[in-house]
């Protein structure tokens, strides 16, 4: 039966929280190792971008990725493993990737709890690329990483995705509807299983249905004609969904709260796993968020959630109950949040 935790918090209980970093940084894992997602071209056409990789410079772009043409995953290696893999997904409102200021972060605090991180370089909309072309990225994503399970140290029945905002869009169409083909096999890694174990949804995009069409995600996916019913995500949601947590600012002023209700409703009415948690204030885009908010407890409250699932390691040590810090690298989050934007 669905667990509820709704938690309507005015502040946090004094957790240490890493802040933004650069998107060139790496966790403290050393040198990732890069998977490219496709053995040739990307399936789905378009034209995709020409030169390299751009990252943001200024604004709440800073670490952000965009100009993607060659998708892939990058997996770093924690220190002491326990098996746990999570596809990190930035949000950006599919115009870019949110590395710098949510992935990395994330990364850094997965790998300090033996979770190996991985991190999704997914194609983008803006970039010439068709809509389809991140859900297809991140199907393939999945089934990539368990192909490479055994060298990477992975057990493959425990591969997770966390997506924030278009971020969370995508890895929620991930978990809902794993069992169709957005593209066509190409070797044998299409053999594995597309489903994820477990998700998480981090002030996400949902739906793109009237009222919540009003975000630069169903913007930038309205050029495929059923994105509407394709990709909002409450309306895929069956008894095979995989256990999904949430978190969400009441306050949120780009994606509306009701995106998040919508989502545990879907999943309730389902009979899946689920916990949420809403936070009165916290705005949007808040990584793992800031120190001293209440935004910056979920990344406890989501690794309590995986080890009571079964997910992580049942081990509590000190880094399941804080996020890794970064002190050297910390930084307050940008305040010039962009409207609309993801």
């Amino acid at each position: 039966m669905s667990l509820l935790r709704v938690a309507l918090l005015a502040a946090a209980i004094g957790l240490a929280c890493t802040g933004q970093v650069a998107a060139q940084a790496a966790p403290d894992a050393g040198k990732p190792t890069s998977i490219d997602l496709w053995p040739g071209s990307p399936p789905g056409g378009g034209s995709g971008p020409k030169g390299p990789e751009r990252i943001g410079q200024s604004g709440t772009g800073v670490g952000a990725v965009s100009n993607v043409s060659r998708p892939r995953i990058e997996v770093y290696r924690p220190a002491r493993p326990n098996g746990a893999a999570v596809i990190l997904i930035g949000g950006g409102g599919y115009f870019r990737i949110g590395i710098g200021h949510e992935v990395i972060p994330t990364a850094k605090w997965l790998a300090a709890l033996g979770v190996t991180p991985v991190v999704l370089y997914y194609r983008l909309p803006t970039d010439h690329w068709p809509a389809v072309a991140p859900f297809q990225d991140a199907q393939r994503a999945i089934r990539v990483l368990r192909a490479h399970a055994s060298e990477l140290g992975i057990d493959p029945k425990r591969v997770g995705v966390v997506g924030f905002s278009a971020g969370g869009n995508l890895a929620g169409i991930a978990e809902t509807r794993f069992a169709d083909a957005f593209y066509p096999a190409v070797d044998a890694a299409d053999q594995q299983s597309a489903r994820p174990d477990f998700a998480g949804l981090i002030y996400p995009v949902i739906s793109l249905q009237k009222p919540f069409d009003t975000t630069r995600s169903s913007r930038e996916l309205s050029t495929q004609s059923d994105a509407v019913q394709a990709y909002s995500v409450e309306l895929h949601v069956t008894h095979d969904t995989p256990p999904t947590f949430l978190a969400q600012a009441a306050d949120d002023p780009i994606a509306n709260i009701g995106n998040s209700l919508v989502m545990f409703d879907a999943l309730h009415k389902n009979d899946v796993d689920t916990e949420m948690h809403v936070f009165d204030k916290g705005g949007h885009g808040w990584g793992l968020g800031d120190p001293g908010s209440a935004p910056a407890q979920w990344p406890r409250l989501f690794a309590a959630w995986a080890r009571r699932a079964g997910f992580f390691n049942a081990v509590d040590t000190a880094p399941f109950a804080v996020p890794a810090t970064s002190p050297s690298n910390a930084a307050p989050a940008a305040s010039d949040a962009i409207p609309d934007d993801n």
